[in-house]
């Protein structure tokens, strides 16, 4: 599991399966795909198009929230936030193979989690973000180091990253960074997507 250049889909993002592939031609390392509005209907065939299309890549796609979603198209992992399933329930859906993340924003979060159940988690938002506009209060680069010291697993940044970052990001001991717009809004998103990938190996 290579967390570095963690990349989340757009709500909604049209012509989605080339917005992905850029991405992972650029460097991203892992995709999530989220769309908090479409049906599980909508998004199953999405998520096994997807699927196919990063096997040769090795690219790992999670699906966000949706169990049903995750196991019908094979995806290897799934992420969940506070609100959604409860991560040892997701865990039991999903068997013991599949990734498993999870949202954390606050320490007792992180010192909450049953061991051996999940493989990483995302912490934020660092920032303010657009991309999610009911998330919690910023934690800012301090409030990420404190929450990876406590975190027992790997841990991705995460809420209004994009270039200029990685150093703060890998400083605070984070495995990686996750970015929504930074790449699915650039005007070239395999530029962007690799610009981000170098800045983070030359952090």
């Amino acid at each position: 599991m290579n967390l570095s250049l963690y990349f989340v889909t757009p709500d909604g993002a049209a012509g989605l399966e080339a917005l992905v592939l850029a991405a992972v031609r650029g460097g991203a390392t892992l995709v999530q795909l989220r769309d908090k509005h479409a049906t599980d209907a909508d998004l199953i065939p999405v998520a096994r198009r997807l699927v196919a299309a990063l096997a040769p890549s090795g690219v790992p796609l999670i699906v966000n929230d949706r169990v049903t979603v995750a196991l019908a198209s094979d995806a290897a992992g799934l992420h969940v936030g506070q609100g959604d399933l409860a991560v040892t329930e997701a865990r039991r859906l999903i068997g013991p193979d599949r990734l498993l993340g999870l949202s954390v924003e606050a320490l007792d979060q992180v010192e909450r989690l049953p061991l051996g159940i999940v493989d990483y988690v995302g912490i934020g938002p660092v920032r303010a973000t657009a991309s999610k506009p009911d998330h919690a209060p910023p934690i800012g680069f301090d409030g990420l180091a404190r929450l990876v010291a406590a975190s027992p697993v790997p841990a991705v940044a995460i809420g209004g990253l994009g270039a200029g970052d990685a150093a703060a990001v890998k400083r605070a001991g984070a495995s990686g960074l996750a970015v929504v717009s930074a790449i699915g809004a650039a005007p070239d998103p395999e530029a962007a997507a690799q610009a981000l990938a170098a800045e983070w190996g030359a952090a």
